[in-house]
């Protein structure tokens, strides 16, 4: 049973810094520090594009209109730690309860 919530963690963990690195991504893009014409570049963007949507999308639906500053990725990191703190949460009252396999 460790393993399951020790992989969950470690997923939303993974999410988090994907998250991260999109917004870091998208804002040097944005300065013109990168190019995003360039091969690699295109190929990470659209990578961290590809595995953050999935959670983004909803949250840009549900979120108003903030002119070009873009709040998604903050609500995302902030329900996804809380997702966290939830399943260490259930996993610490499983052991209290002597519910371990």
């Amino acid at each position: 049973m460790f393993a399951i919530f020790w992989l969950l963690g470690e997923v939303i963990h993974l999410m988090i810094l994907a998250i991260i690195a999109a917004a870091i991504m998208s804002m040097l893009i944005a300065f013109g520090v990168v190019n995003s014409r360039s091969q690699f570049v295109y190929t990470i963007g659209d990578f961290l594009n590809r595995v953050t949507n999935p959670i983004l999308a909803p949250i840009r639906r549900h979120l108003p209109y903030f002119g070009n500053v873009d709040l998604s990725p903050l609500v995302a990191i902030l329900l996804l730690q809380a997702l966290q703190f939830l399943l260490s949460d259930i996993y610490g009252r499983l052991m209290m309860s002597g519910l371990t396999f």
